[in-house]
């Protein structure tokens, strides 16, 4: 099993100037390769550039400039043109589908936060010093870096990479062979359906209530916004006072995505501990987020009719505040370390279909919160209705399987 573990560095100042260092060559690094590649395509002969080209210029490049690029891991300046190659990639096949292509664009300063080190030992070194009390990571012109570790680390270390999140550093560890701990089983069973009213029901008929957090945080944020908007968006070089008004922003999102996680952790947690196998819906996050298309009005040219984008608009606020598919994430990872079951079903109708008779029907749900059968005449809430027949489909899942 692979397993990922994420750590706090505490790096001295000068320490801290040298990752900041790291970041800004390698992000320069970045930028240079993919310029390569725009001006090679433009040029006359339509020259195609991949990875292996860029990467053979790398002794080149160092020995150019020994006192940027040649400071750095080889091993991580690969990984990073690596990371290029995939944008690339990734820019072909949605073109070939017929996708909104995206070229890859250009990493500003505060856009390129992360360096990889592709194996444990290559410019890198994951608890360097073993004879220490306190852990240490040592990366390549860097030294050796003081690291918060809460937890073990089990498995064998493969990757190593540095990350940067506002004003704080962290390290970044991929385990593979990391061994399963299975919990006792406990024979529940479980399904889930996951909502904006309520965070998630379960077919028991339990409402987990659903935080809110950029809400509650909504007045603080667009205050910290306006006034980040005083200052020019497009400045070669930021004042005191606009680099302080960035942060204050940058620090309100990293306080709401963390109270996102931690809750996400706790109901994961709980979910998995007490129930062996566990259902929900197989939710398409990125469809139901996406923003209307326009309305051409067939009568007037250049004119659109109303395609409730406003109202849509706030939907997806508060379906992305929610997290689901962040919790998913984290519910499935949690679930396949112990032992347990997680299963997604077809969510067509869940919350449209009858669990007593399985008369299907638009009427049946009345509100957004009630649902009464149109055949039978059954009454329940709407959210338990749909958990209830996520698990249902479950078991015909399972049936189907055996």
């Amino acid at each position: 099993m692979i397993r990922a573990y994420k750590f706090l560095l505490r790096p001295t100042i000068r320490q801290e100037q040298a990752l900041r260092a790291m970041l800004a060559d390698h992000c320069s690094l970045y930028n240079g390769a993919l310029q390569e590649r725009r001006d090679a395509w433009r040029h006359s002969s339509k020259t195609s550039i991949n990875y292996g080209d860029q990467s053979a210029q790398l002794k080149e490049i160092r020995a150019f400039d020994p006192e940027r690029q040649g400071r750095w891991s080889f091993s991580s300046q690969q990984a990073t043109l690596r990371r290029l190659d995939k944008a690339f990639q990734a820019f072909f096949r949605r073109v070939r589908t017929g996708d909104q292509p995206g070229y890859p664009r250009f990493k500003g300063a505060g856009h390129f936060d992360t360096v990889v080190f592709p194996k444990d030992g290559d410019g890198c070194r994951w608890d360097s010093t073993p004879h220490d009390r306190q852990t240490r990571a040592r990366l390549q012109g860097v030294g050796h870096i003081r690291v918060h570790q809460h937890r073990l680390v089990k498995g064998r270390v493969k990757t190593v990479s540095v990350k940067r999140e506002g004003s704080r550093w962290y390290v970044v560890l991929s385990c593979d062979e990391v061994p399963a701990e299975p919990l006792p089983t406990t024979g529940a069973v479980v399904g889930i359906d996951l909502g904006v009213t309520h965070f998630l029901t379960t077919s028991t008929g339990e409402h987990i209530a659903n935080p809110r957090f950029l809400q509650e945080a909504a007045e603080e944020l667009a205050e910290a916004q306006r006034h980040l908007a005083t200052f020019p968006k497009r400045t070669k070089r930021r004042t005191k006072a606009h680099r302080a008004a960035a942060r204050k922003v940058a620090k309100i999102h990293t306080r709401i995505r963390r109270q996102r996680l931690d809750h996400a952790h706790k109901t994961a947690l709980t979910l998995v501990r007490d129930h062996d196998t566990i259902a929900h819906e197989k939710l398409n996050t990125a469809g139901m987020t996406r923003t209307p298309k326009p309305k051409p009005d067939p009568e007037q040219p250049g004119v659109f009719l109303p395609n409730q984008r406003a109202a849509k608009a706030g939907l997806n606020r508060t379906i992305l505040d929610a997290g689901w598919g962040v919790f998913l994430a984290i519910l499935t990872g949690k679930a396949e370390s112990a032992g347990r079951s997680v299963i997604a079903v077809d969510p067509r109708n869940t919350s449209r279909t009858c669990p007593a008779c399985g008369h299907t029907a638009q009427e049946n749900r009345t509100t957004q919160a009630k649902f009464q059968c149109t055949a039978c005449g059954m009454s329940a809430n709407a959210d338990h209705i749909g958990a209830l027949n996520v698990l249902n489909r479950a078991g015909l899942v399972l049936c189907d399987a055996a």
